[in-house]
């Protein structure tokens, strides 16, 4: 037999995206512990994320959504486009619909929130590193329940509220919406208005669930 480590081949290595120092720290230190993680760079932005993957092509990021410059989203999409051997871990706060379709959207592979315990963050990492989608349970219950939920065709949206949920589910604000459409603020907080009206939601998150549940997200 030769010298060789034949775990050594079985090393998952990751970097570790988010904003906040002491929670990367944290994340470094635990990950350290375990003998099949290795922890290559830790970004503190999606531009950093994405130079960090470029630079060491790990086998998995974990990824904040939530960071200054470019999001964790945005991140996720250059990643999974331009290193599809990577898998993208998101790790955050947010569990809302918005959060989780456009996270998935834009390729990630699993989606934990940030009470996730050690061992269920080195089980996801696993498990995404072997090609496998984790999510945690209340988010793979949200994702059921909106694929389940059935779509609502007769709801009449003109041709311009329509332009507005499109847009909104791409993640623009309503001065970026204004500026697309030519148009004033005050009027995208109308068509807004009556779209939440018209879809019976609350809030901007339900109206875009309701967007890529439909298939209306463009």
């Amino acid at each position: 037999m030769d010298g060789a480590n034949p775990g050594a081949a079985q090393v998952i290595t990751v970097v570790v995206a988010d904003d906040q120092t002491t929670v990367r720290d944290g994340l470094t230190t635990v990950l350290t512990l375990l003998p099949d993680i290795e922890v290559v760079g830790e970004a503190r932005d999606g531009a950093e994320a994405v130079e960090l993957v470029r630079r060491h092509s790990p086998r998995v990021i974990l990824m904040d959504l939530r960071m200054p410059g470019i999001d964790g989203v945005a991140a996720t999409a250059a990643i999974t486009a331009a290193h599809p051997e990577t898998a993208v871990l998101v790790l955050t706060t947010y569990a809302d619909d918005a959060s989780i379709a456009g996270a998935l959207r834009a390729g990630a592979r699993g989606y934990l929130t940030k009470d996730a315990g050690r061992a269920e963050i080195a089980a996801a990492i696993r498990s995404v590193a072997s090609g496998h989608t984790t999510l945690a349970a209340d988010v793979g219950r949200r994702v059921v329940s909106a694929l389940a939920a059935p779509a609502q065709p007769d709801i009449d949206l003109t041709d311009r509220e329509l332009d507005v949920l499109r847009l909104m589910a791409q993640g623009r604000n309503n001065s970026e919406i204004a500026k697309e459409l030519f148009i004033g603020v005050s009027t995208v907080k109308t068509h807004i208005n009556s779209l939440f009206a018209k879809l019976g939601v609350r809030d901007r998150g339900q109206a875009i669930a309701y967007a890529h549940r439909t298939g209306l997200a463009g």
